[in-house]
């Protein structure tokens, strides 16, 4: 009977040995992910809330919602040339980056992702200088702003290599320079911008500021970088196994493009380009949702990667797609109860119409985080067709109801169309990963999902316009979501202790 009972007496150690150790790994990958999150993120969310901050001020300035339309035309370009310059290569060096513990291995798939990169952007950028006639027309309706296209052209070349020569100060996990660095960006672009507006150069001012705040941003990251980028470490070999991951992307990037720009596109050729100003002002305010994720972007790669091959991963991206779909849930019902007041109050009336399409266009960004934190499954497998396809249905579902609803129904059926897409994409596969055992969604997170659509309905039918009564139902909506996921609340608490 002694035996017994010190045979018991160890087990009993043992499993709690285990326990305390699997608390401690979940407190580690707690720790790593709020870091990446927050410092990472910080740097990020502080270049995209002065832009935000400064929207009113902008509009103001600017004589009609024409000029802001032909910004956003611009960016739309800018965003889809990148795509193609960098061509999946951020992703795939971060990828392999994280393979191997060998320094001069690392140094090699740096300077081959920067040499293919710098290629293909200089020939995205001669396509664009040459063909400036043909592009002007197409994308801003009118020869005589090939001068912003030019603009565009530049805006491309530096940022696709600017986000490659940027890539291992966060690879190297250097948190202050970051900040710093992304912080001096966005108060330099717009010192430069707002007197260029006073002056009246209302078609170049964005986008000149632009250029010249990223070739500064690209000068400090090549200095502080440039061990990592040289031209004799060229390797075809590695090459080869960049492409491998970045080919496969590079529809995905192209996809999140027509999610996020081809709207702007359509309404410019259907209603016009001041309906694509009113359209780009709604989605900027939409896009303080990008606060969120853009924290989100900022660690999530850092930690995907450098986590990948522990033990639990499945649970644990689990639990932050569960985590983060609450937060963006939440937070969507109280810009939906305040967006008239902030376009009453802080925008000249023209733009009063933009309000409609904030709610669709603030949660459209977070789905998309979510869609990238289930589809990672695919990528640390190795496997990103899946990926593709799936964004690829969702894109079409965007595009067919963009050109039915956007004739029917205005700039409201653009955000409309592109929240559906993602929903469709984000609910396709979070099924096909559930059934591979990769990704497990409890019954919590699909009842508040409901309760979101449930809100959506009423407040787009009966409290779209009455404020407070939306604040009330959206802080109801925040206790029962809070009640549902209680128990990971206190959890999440202590650790943040």
């Amino acid at each position: 009977m002694k035996k017994i009972s010190n045979n018991k007496s160890v087990h009993n150690i043992s499993q709690n040995e285990i326990s305390n150790t699997e608390i401690a790994d979940s407190k580690n990958k707690f720790k790593l992910f709020i870091d990446s999150f927050l410092v990472y993120g910080l740097g990020g969310i502080i270049s995209k809330i002065i832009p935000i901050v400064m929207l009113p001020i902008i509009t103001r300035l600017m004589p009609d919602s024409f000029y802001f339309g032909l910004n956003d035309l611009s960016s739309a370009a800018v965003s889809f040339g990148c795509a193609i310059a960098i061509m999946g290569m951020y992703d795939a060096m971060f990828r392999l980056f994280f393979e191997k513990e060998d320094e001069e291995y690392k140094k090699d798939i740096c300077s081959t992702a920067f040499c293919f990169t710098l290629v293909i952007s200089i020939i995205v950028f001669l396509i664009l200088f040459f063909l400036k006639k043909p592009f002007s027309v197409f994308l801003f309706g009118n020869i005589k702003y090939y001068n912003l296209l030019y603009l565009t052209a530049l805006s491309i070349l530096i940022g696709s290599t600017n986000s490659i020569v940027a890539a291992p100060t966060r690879m190297k996990n250097k948190k202050g320079t970051f900040i710093i660095i992304n912080t001096l960006s966005s108060f330099l672009s717009y010192s430069i911008s707002v007197p260029l507006l006073i002056k009246g150069y209302y078609a170049i001012a964005l986008p000149l500021s632009g250029v010249i705040s990223a070739f500064v941003v690209e000068i400090i990251f090549w200095t502080k970088n440039k061990e990592w980028f040289q031209l004799k470490r060229f390797n075809f070999k590695y090459l080869n196994d960049l492409l491998k991951i970045a080919i496969p992307l590079l529809p995905n990037f192209l996809i999140y493009w027509i999610f996020n720009y081809s709207d702007r596109l359509m309404i410019s050729k259907l209603l016009g380009a001041e309906f694509t100003g009113i359209y780009a002002v709604g989605a900027r305010i939409g896009s303080i949702s990008q606060l969120i994720y853009t924290a989100f972007a900022g660690g999530w790669q850092y930690f995907a990667f450098s986590t990948m091959k522990e033990d639990g991963q499945a649970k644990t991206l689990s639990s932050i797609f569960e985590y983060l779909g609450i937060i963006s849930f939440v937070a969507t019902m109280f810009i939906m109860s305040l967006g008239k007041l902030v376009f009453n109050s802080f925008f000249p009336p023209s733009y009063n119409d933009s309000f409609l399409v904030v709610p669709y266009l603030f949660l459209a960004p977070l789905l998309q985080m979510l869609f990238q934190i289930a589809g990672n499954q695919f990528l640390v497998i190795k496997k990103t067709w899946p990926i593709m396809f799936f964004l690829s249905l969702g894109a079409v579902i965007n595009i067919i109801l963009n050109f039915l609803m956007i004739p029917k129904i205005g700039i409201e059926g653009a955000g409309i169309s592109t929240l559906v897409g993602y929903s469709m994409a984000i609910f396709i596969t979070v099924l096909i990963l559930k059934r591979m055992a990769l990704i497990n969604i409890s019954k919590k997170f699909i009842l508040a999902c409901l309760l979101l659509i449930l809100y959506f309905i009423i407040w787009r039918y009966m409290l779209y316009d009455k404020i407070l009564i939306s604040f009330i139902l959206a802080i109801v909506a925040t206790v029962i979501n809070v009640y549902l996921y209680k128990e990971k609340l206190i959890l999440l608490i202590k650790n943040l202790k």
